[in-house]
Parts: structure tokens; C-alpha cells; sequence
């Protein structure tokens, strides 16, 4: 079992890394994306990351990415919350895309670590000290973000939440026993064991594409799991152009994008 959060979950369930979506000639579609997320909402979706790296963050510019999360935010239903991912290089650069995604009506933030740093506690404080009204979710992804965050300093850390896209089974169970705010496991092979662990849910990249799949395996369901964990291999051979194919046989959206 979870322990006892101490503050609620900002919420349960499934919650999609939102796709940006672009025309072919690398256009951002700031209305096409906020229809998609809330289209699967409408499919069972419960949290809206904006402005991840799923959707192509680093090829946003400041004021795309603005106008993504106010757009976004207008078009959802009040009660379900929107992240923006606010993760940048440095310190002062993530304060200064932390205040403009609160500005632009972002519920919450995702704040990926910094890289090559194994101590994240003074960036992650100048973080909430100037947003301190806004949910911060720390983000562990060694893989983009080496080295990630040591559970013991995430334990540290002055958030309500992490993201856990490591795929690493030990360290969940380690976060799910040391850590007191939500765990979203952020990569889908560990659903299964998220919902076995009764954690708050997930954010997923392959939410885009069939969130009840997801949900069905978070509760449990092993063929699920395993028609999941086929799709994220799938999809994630060829970011982001593989998932954006997918995502066009299944929604008939545009297939552009800026990375890849």
C-alpha cells in the first residue's frame, strides 16, 4: 500500500504527456492540440501535461508555449488540472518559464531536473519560492535528465508529487515507501505494478492514444499491460514521428513535428 499522502493527489488515475501538434510545415496548432486533449478527456483522461517532452518542449517557443497552456486550460473542463513542464537547464531559466506557464493559467507544474547535478534542492526551492501558490511535481527521466533524483533528495524536495519515467520497478517500490507526496509513474510498463501499489496514476505519452487501455491496466488487467507496454515500444522507436503517425490512424490529427 501507498502511505498517506500529505497533501490530496492533484489527481487519480490517467493523465496524459499531451502530443503538440503541428501542420506540415511545422506550424504549431495551438487549437487542433487543445481539441485533442479534450477529446481524450472525454475518453476517461484526468490530468493534461502541456509542454513536455512528448510534446516537443525544447521546439516551443516562449510565447507558443504560453499560448498552448492558456488555450489548453480554456478549452478543459475546470476540474481537470493542466501541467505545464517547466524543466529547463538552469536554474533562473526554469523560474522564468515556471512564472509564465502560472501566468498563462497552468494548474500545476512538472519540473524535470536539472542535468548533471545530483543535488536539484536549490533549484527546485527557487522554484516554489517564486510560484508558492503552485503544485510542484518534481520529474525523474535520468534517461533525457542524467542523473535524475536520488529518492532520499526527492524526499527532500519541496513538492507534492513525481514523476517517475525511470522504468525502474526498484526505485518505485523504494519512492512508494520513502516518499509522502503522489507517484505518477511516467512509463507505461510499470502500470500494472502502480496500480498493485495503489499509487495515484500515471502520465503517459501513450495516453494520446487509448487512455481506457491504459486505465484497464493500471486496474490491473495483464493483457492490458501487455497490449500497453507493446504500444509504448511501438510508438517510442521513432520520437515523435511514431507516435504521430499512431496518433493519425487513430484521430485522423496532423502528422507534423518539429524534432526527429
Amino acid at each position: 500500500m501507498a502511505i498517506e499522502l500529505q497533501t490530496p493527489a492533484l489527481f487519480t488515475g490517467i493523465g496524459v504527456a499531451l502530443v503538440s501538434l503541428f501542420d506540415e510545415d511545422g506550424e504549431l496548432l495551438v487549437d487542433a492540440t487543445a481539441e485533442h486533449a479534450l477529446a481524450l478527456v472525454e475518453l476517461g483522461v484526468a490530468g493534461v501535461l502541456v509542454a513536455g517532452s512528448t510534446g516537443e518542449a525544447s521546439a516551443l517557443d516562449d510565447d507558443e508555449r504560453a499560448n498552448l497552456i492558456d488555450r489548453v486550460r480554456r478549452t478543459l473542463p475546470p476540474e481537470i488540472p493542466v501541467f505545464a513542464g517547466t524543466g529547463q537547464p538552469s536554474t533562473r531559466a526554469a523560474v522564468a518559464t515556471s512564472l509564465r506557464a502560472v501566468d498563462s493559467g497552468a494548474d500545476a507544474l512538472l519540473v524535470l531536473s536539472p542535468p548533471r547535478t545530483r543535488d536539484p534542492r536549490p533549484y527546485y526551492d527557487a522554484i516554489t519560492k517564486a510560484c508558492p501558490t503552485t503544485p510542484v511535481l518534481a520529474y525523474h527521466f535520468p534517461s533525457v535528465s542524467a542523473p535524475g533524483i536520488e529518492v532520499d533528495v526527492l524526499c527532500s524536495l519541496p513538492v507534492v508529487g513525481c514523476k517517475d519515467s525511470s522504468g525502474d520497478a526498484t526505485r518505485l517500490l523504494d519512492e512508494t515507501q520513502q516518499f509522502q507526496g503522489a507517484i505518477y509513474v511516467g512509463n507505461p510498463v510499470l502500470l500494472a505494478l502502480a496500480g498493485l501499489l495503489d499509487l495515484q496514476g500515471a502520465i503517459l505519452a501513450v495516453a494520446n492514444l487509448d487512455p481506457a487501455l491504459c486505465a484497464r491496466a493500471l486496474a490491473g488487467d495483464p493483457h492490458a499491460q501487455l497490449q500497453v507496454a507493446a504500444l509504448h515500444h511501438k510508438t517510442s522507436s521513432d520520437f515523435p514521428n511514431a507516435i504521430k503517425q499512431e496518433l493519425h490512424a487513430r484521430f485522423d490529427t496532423p502528422t507534423g513535428a518539429r524534432l526527429g
